[in-house]
């Protein structure tokens, strides 16, 4: 009884008191409250992957992670899940989503003044440049461009306030109930946040966009302006692309001094089996999840 009230308050009740309720609960009944009732898993009826050792975890010092199979919907790691943290331009995922979700990718826009400045990452617009919404999308998912990620929410609601109001939406229809966004690049702000549990959700999501999928498995990429007087060189954020020890196929980075680095990875451990891995406010994101993804190898059956 007390087992299936627990499950329902994992189902039903994520909002922010819930992160304080489940921090105290043991991390086994948390992950056999999401593996046995969520419905965001792929398939039905999949076999489970089954821990084969007692050990408690592999020594990272992220301060949150969260690795999940995905053709399961299995819990296979999870830390700190449902704090709330800032999250970087892993906040791009769902600026992509919404933008897929409303426009083509053949669609023109001209790029402001304001998108061209932007700081950190960028792809390089120039003001006033004219580029395919595909284009930019591809500066967004592989250099995390900030000046594609304002050029492109200007295009859609004619700022980027009225466009982060569509990113809420989006974050409400997916049930996040931990999310809210204040800027579509992902900039540090009280009021662009997540948890690792909601990262997982939303990338989840995101990785059944085939133009995602295919943009965050691109290492390098030139693109041009509509016109092809404008050359952008577009290089990966992710350096675990063409990794020999693991078969990864993306999906997002994101640096911030209030998020530390950040990190969600997508690797198809076995054939059938693809780990979704969220990293967030770690020293060396890239290292660490590899230890996380070389534990699970060692400690689990699949």
């Amino acid at each position: 009884m007390l087992t299936s009230l627990i499950y329902a308050l994992i189902l039903e009740t994520f909002d922010s008191s819930y992160g304080t309720v489940a921090a105290t609960l043991p991390p086994q009944i948390v992950a056999q409250g999401y593996a046995q009732n969520s419905v965001l898993t792929l398939g039905e009826n999949r076999a489970v992957p089954e821990k084969i050792t007692r050990s408690l975890g592999p020594v990272v010092e992220a301060a949150a992670v969260f690795s999940v199979e995905l053709e399961s919907g299995t819990p296979l790691l999870s830390t700190r899940i449902f704090d709330r943290r800032a999250i970087a331009s892993i906040t791009k995922l769902v600026t992509a989503m919404v933008i897929l979700d409303n426009h083509k990718l053949d669609e023109v826009l001209t790029v402001s003044n304001n998108a061209a400045g932007q700081e950190g990452s960028r792809m390089w617009l120039k003001t006033g440049e004219e580029i395919r919404v595909e284009e930019a999308m591809r500066g967004l998912l592989i250099s995390s461009g900030n000046d594609a990620a304002v050029a492109l929410a200007e295009y859609d609601a004619g700022s980027e306030e009225a466009f982060v109001k569509k990113m809420n939406d989006k974050a409400q229809a997916l049930g996040l109930k931990n999310t809210h966004f204040s800027n579509s690049k992902g900039f540090d702000s009280q009021y662009n946040y997540s948890t690792a549990f909601d990262v997982m959700v939303f990338s989840r999501a995101a990785f059944q966009y085939p133009f995602i999928r295919e943009s965050a498995h691109t290492q390098s990429l030139e693109v041009q302006s509509a016109d092809g007087s404008i050359t952008h060189k577009l290089e990966t954020t992710d350096e675990l692309l063409g990794d020999s020890d693991f078969a990864f196929r993306g999906l997002k980075t994101g640096t911030t001094p209030l998020a530390g680095e950040s990190f969600v990875s997508v690797v198809e451990l076995y054939p059938g089996h693809t780990i979704l891995t969220v990293v967030l406010g770690s020293r060396a994101r890239f290292k660490e999840t590899k230890i996380i993804l070389d534990w699970i190898r060692r400690n689990y059956s699949f």
